[in-house]
Order: C-alpha cells, then sequence, then structure tokens
C-alpha cells in the first residue's frame, strides 16, 4: 500500500451528511412536493368535476319545473282552484300551517304579486323559509329571465333557485336545497387529503430508502476520497450490486482516474529517488578526482613534493584525474542533451563502418585480445554520427574495462528484413564477449546511470579500483532509443556479456 509521506488533513467526511442539504433530502422533499402538487391538481379537479355534475342535476330538474309550470299558462286564481292542490301541498308546502304531518321537502316554493311581495300560494300563506327566499332573490324578473338556476343562501343552507312568470303577471320563485352535494363534497374532501397525506408519507419513506440505496455509490466515493487524501493511494470505488448507469461511469472514470494519479505519484516518487541516487553518485564520482587533486595540491604547498620525480608524478596524477573529471562532466552532459530529446542530425550513416573503426582502436589497445567482427557488406542506418560511433565505442569499451585482457570478443552485424523499420527492416549490432559475466540481478540494472555491478571483474562489473564513471551503457540506451531503436543484453555467471542493439535501416544500402 502506497502512503503519501507526511500528515495529511482530512478534506472530507467519511460519510455523506445528513440533513436539509443532503441530496437525499433535497430529493425526497422534491419528490414529496411534486405529489403534493398532483393530489392538490387532481383533488380540485374532481370535486369541481362532481360539483359541476350534482348541482347539473338539481337545476335540470328546476329548470324542468320551471319550464313546466310555465308553459302551463295558469293564472294565480286557476292554480288556487285547481283539485289537484293537495298534490302541490304535499310537494311545495312543507311548513304551511295545519300540514305539520307532511314531511320536510328540499324544494322551497313561493308566489309574488307583481310588487315582488310573497303572497299565499295554493290557498296557503307564505311560510318563513318562503319569505326567507323571496328576501334572498333582488332581483326576480331578472332571474326568470335567465336560462340558468342562480345560488342563494336560506340561513345557512345553501340553495339553488330559479324563477318564471305565470300568465296573469305574477311570479313564482322554485328553489332546492344543495346541502347535501355540499356535504357530500366536504366528504370526498377529507378522503382526499387522508389518502393524500398517507401516499405522501409512503412516497417519502419509499423515497429515502430508495435514494440510500441508489446514492450508496456515492458514499463510496466520499469514503474513497477521504481514504485516498489520507494516504492509501490503492483504494478504488467498489462496485455497486444493481449499479445506475451515470453513477458507474462516475465510478469507472474514477477509478481510472485514481490509477492516474497513483501511477504518476509512482513515477514520481520513483524519478524523485533517481534524481537523489544520481546526484548523490555524480557527487561521489567528481569527489575522487577533486580530492585527489587537492592533496597533491596540499603536498605541493607544504613543500613535501622535493624530488623533481615527485612532482613530475604529481603532476602526472592530477592531470589524470582532471581528464576524468572532464570526461565524467561530458558524459553527464550528453545525457542531460538527450534528455531534452534534441534534434538529431540524421544522415545515411555505414554501421558496418563505425564497427570496424571501433574493432581497429580496440585491436590497437589491446592487441593480445581476440576480436572478430563479421559484417555482410554496408549495414546503413538513418542516424546521427557521432551518437551512434559513441555507442559503439562505448560497448567495446566496457569490454575493455571490465573484463581480462585476453577474453575475446565477438562484433556481429545482421539485417532483418522482417523488422519494423521504416524501410522494412532492422539492422542488429551484437556485441558479445566471453568474459565471467553478470549475475540476473546486476544485469537488470545495467543501464542505470552510475551503476556498477557488486561481483568481481566482470562485463559491467568493478573490481577493487573502479573503472570508468558507470554512464556509458546509460549513454548507450538513451542514444538509441533517441533513434528509435532498443537495447537488450543477455548475460549469466561465467557465460560472458551479449548486448544486442536494433536500428531501423535506412531506406538505401550504401556500396562497402
Amino acid at each position: 500500500m502506497i502512503r503519501l509521506p507526511g500528515k495529511i488533513a482530512r478534506t472530507g467526511p467519511r460519510r455523506c451528511r445528513r440533513g436539509i442539504h443532503s441530496l437525499r433530502a433535497k430529493l425526497t422533499i422534491v419528490n414529496v412536493c411534486l405529489l403534493a402538487l398532483g393530489i392538490v391538481a387532481a383533488t380540485a379537479v374532481s370535486l369541481m368535476g362532481m360539483r359541476h355534475y350534482l348541482l347539473e342535476r338539481v337545476d335540470a330538474e328546476l329548470l324542468m319545473s320551471r319550464n313546466a309550470l310555465g308553459r302551463s299558462g295558469f293564472t294565480q286564481k286557476e292554480i288556487d282552484s285547481l283539485s289537484a292542490i293537495g298534490a302541490l301541498r304535499e310537494q311545495f308546502m312543507p311548513d304551511a300551517s295545519g300540514a305539520g304531518s307532511l314531511p320536510r321537502s328540499s324544494t322551497v316554493l313561493v308566489a309574488l304579486d307583481a310588487d315582488h311581495r310573497p303572497i299565499a300560494f295554493a290557498q296557503v300563506p307564505p311560510t318563513g323559509r318562503q319569505l326567507e327566499l323571496a328576501d334572498a332573490v333582488d332581483d326576480p324578473e331578472a332571474l326568470a329571465a335567465s336560462a340558468e338556476a342562480d345560488d342563494v343562501s336560506l340561513g345557512s343552507d345553501p340553495y339553488r333557485v330559479v324563477g318564471t312568470t305565470l300568465a296573469d303577471g305574477s311570479m313564482v320563485l322554485m328553489a332546492t336545497d344543495t346541502g347535501a352535494v355540499h356535504s357530500g363534497m366536504k366528504k370526498a374532501l377529507k378522503l382526499d387529503l387522508a389518502l393524500g397525506t398517507i401516499l405522501l408519507t409512503f412516497l417519502a419513506v419509499a423515497t429515502m430508502l430508495g435514494t440510500r440505496h441508489r446514492l450508496r455509490p456515492l458514499e463510496d466515493m466520499v469514503e474513497t476520497a477521504s481514504a485516498i487524501a489520507e494516504g492509501d493511494l490503492t483504494r478504488r470505488v467498489p462496485a455497486g450490486h444493481d449499479p445506475v448507469t451515470e453513477i458507474e461511469q462516475l465510478r469507472v472514470a474514477l477509478n481510472s482516474m485514481l490509477h492516474q494519479v497513483e501511477s504518476a505519484f509512482e513515477t514520481r516518487e520513483n524519478s524523485a529517488a533517481q534524481l537523489r541516487r544520481f546526484v548523490a553518485d555524480a557527487s561521489h564520482e567528481l569527489r575522487t578526482p577533486l580530492s585527489a587533486i587537492r592533496g597533491y595540491l596540499q603536498l605541493y604547498d607544504k613543500g613535501m613534493l622535493r624530488e623533481p620525480a615527485e612532482r613530475t608524478r604529481a603532476l602526472a596524477r592530477m592531470t589524470a584525474e582532471a581528464d576524468r573529471m572532464g570526461r565524467l562532466v561530458e558524459e553527464l552532459l550528453t545525457l542531460a542533451r538527450l534528455d531534452q530529446h534534441p534534434q538529431l542530425r540524421l544522415c545515411a550513416v555505414d554501421l558496418s563502418r563505425l564497427v570496424r573503426d571501433a574493432a581497429d582502436d580496440l585491436r590497437a589497445q589491446q592487441p593480445h585480445r581476440p576480436v572478430a567482427v563479421r559484417a555482410e557488406g554496408a549495414m546503413v542506418v538513418q542516424g546521427d554520427e557521432s551518437g551512434l560511433r559513441q555507442v559503439v565505442g562505448n560497448l567495446l569499451a566496457n569490454i575493455r574495462a571490465h573484463t581480462p585482457a585476453d577474453a575475446p570478443v565477438r562484433v556481429e552485424l545482421a539485417r532483418e528484413e522482417n523488422g519494423d523499420g521504416p524501410a522494412g527492416g532492422q539492422v542488429r549490432l551484437r556485441v558479445a564477449d566471453e568474459g565471467p559475466g553478470m549475475d540476473r540481478e546486476d544485469a537488470d540494472r545495467i543501464f542505470d546511470r552510475f551503476f556498477r555491478a557488486s561481483s568481481g571483474a566482470s562485463s559491467g562489473a568493478h573490481s577493487a579500483q573502479p573503472v570508468g564513471s558507470g554512464l556509458g551503457m546509460a549513454i548507450v540506451q538513451a542514444v538509441v532509443a533517441s533513434h528509435g531503436g532498443a537495447v537488450t543484453v543477455q548475460t549469466a555467471p561465467g557465460e560472458g556479456l551479449a548486448v544486442t542493439v536494433a536500428l531501423p535501416a535506412a531506406a538505401r544500402t550504401l556500396t562497402p
């Protein structure tokens, strides 16, 4: 598990905060409010429809009675003399004196004279309810001329009233009690409110439970972010059992981002460790020649180099250490330039010519070392000649410095047509020796800067007296990589070291 260095304060809670500002509460409130608006709208529409339907039936009965009475052509006197007055009294005069045994009717009828004053109808004087009806209607003529019923209140009871004009000019007002309609509407409203409250409660509970399940991945993301903020870069957001598409996409994207963050942190840590190791190794390599030069200068300053031979030897040693330090600085500058990916001066380079030149240099420096070169014609690559010459020189210099002087060396050049270079092929340079070889662990680090193997005299290893700066193979890898090639190593203890360099072949081949 990777931990961030130092103590990092927690930047987020482990759980989503509860309260009115949480997403769960907001979703619940929104759903409940929307359902409440729907219930209110549905209740209002249903009550209005029921009221319109019931009142329409009452109005239809009133208008039918008014039309029947108006079309009859009766006068007030003719109505009084009718033999069927008993039936009229039972229907319209529930409060008439002497008719206490008649059942109370929901319809009230009152006759008015030409001055709109209540008069007896069917020889029955007006009752208190009929007088209230006459007083409640302000304009009987307009009511008689209207094609619709009107609302009036008799005491605390609601009524619907219509009017008609008889043949003698008198008027008759008829009203029907609508209290039952309003009572039924009130009961329906109470029932709707009760059912609406139950539905709202059920929806609130269901929304809370549903959002708790659906938003659980978001809480996992908060926990993961908090753990990462505390230093655990390996944490990831777990997958849900029934993921929502959008939340699952967010989880995948977040995990991908966290993987990249972890990789970037590992890369930064590795780069920082390599930089620290590089600075320490470079300081150590530069300190050695500087210490030697300083020591000889102190001997000379104190007059301890009295003999000319001693002064000559000291001057030679200081010159050698200065040259060594200069070579080290030059190699460091070369690596720094390669790290910046400079623009190479590409041209057609005959790699076989560079190999023969380097082999001749090795034979001149170590005449007793067997050096075999095998190159079938010219091997042309597109590259920077100075860089490629440095690659070949470093490979042979590595063998010269770290293997016995009589260890055989084989240098082979071959072209493979099935490669993937610009011309459809690759040029392979293989430099192998028969030295003591290297351990697998040391071979994996042979291209590290300032690396020297810990074993005895072997390819890339150092003896009791360190030889070289440990930058040669690093330069080889950097130059080859800048040319679009690759370097591989094959070695084992006692089997020597073989380095293979693969470079893209050029589009044309030179004649040797």
